[in-house]
């Protein structure tokens, strides 16, 4: 049987993205990309053309699909991203749409203070921002996403100090199923894992 090459992280990485002792760097980081999306959510939340008509969304995704004459620079640089939103425009998908962006900016900010599945909420963050960057709006999107990438990157020990503490050793990841589906040996070998931090 051939044996396939397995690529080691450096040390500094394994420090970094996997030890418990850097989980006190990356909780003002993770608090602060939090509390960004939560406050964008609690804004729209109180704002009926983001929770009723979906009016706001509307008007953001028909000024990204503008295309302005030579020699502006439309705000969206890809034909088919402009082509996607102006398919979600024409179809009325803004209605609903709206309220899902509402709902995921606040269970991201949520998730990410509380420390809760922090890999997975800075995953959707991350992809939220980058849909942002899509459609031409800069704004903090692009700090937004790069913190977004390092937290995902640190899913480990980002939500240490945090729900994920408990989270991951009771549920497990897809690959190590957790104590609540009856695998023991997942809760000693992460605890031994960080032991040695």
């Amino acid at each position: 049987m051939k044996t396939r090459p397995r690529f080691e992280d450096p040390p500094l990485a394994k420090l970094v993205f996997g030890s418990a002792m850097f989980a006190w760097v990356w909780l003002p980081v993770r608090l602060f990309l939090g509390w960004e999306w939560l406050s964008h959510g609690l804004e729209k939340l109180s704002n009926p053309k983001w929770t009723a008509t979906g009016e706001a969304l509307k008007g953001f995704w028909e000024n990204a699909v503008k295309v302005p004459p030579p020699p502006a620079r439309p705000p969206i640089a890809y034909e088919w991203y402009r082509d996607f939103l102006t398919a979600m425009l024409n179809g009325g998908h803004y209605s609903w749409f709206a309220k899902l962006v509402v709902y995921a900016e606040l269970l991201i900010g949520v998730a990410l203070i509380l420390g809760a599945f922090t890999g997975i909420a800075a995953f959707c963050g991350g992809f939220m921002n980058w849909n942002f960057v899509m459609a031409g709006t800069a704004s903090a999107n692009g700090l937004m996403f790069a913190i977004a990438t390092w937290l995902v990157l640190a899913w480990k020990n980002a939500g240490w100090i945090g729900l994920d503490r408990w989270l991951l050793p009771w549920l497990g990841t897809p690959w190590k199923p957790g104590l609540v589906f009856g695998v023991r040996e997942s809760n000693v070998t992460l605890r031994a894992s960080r032991a040695g931090d």
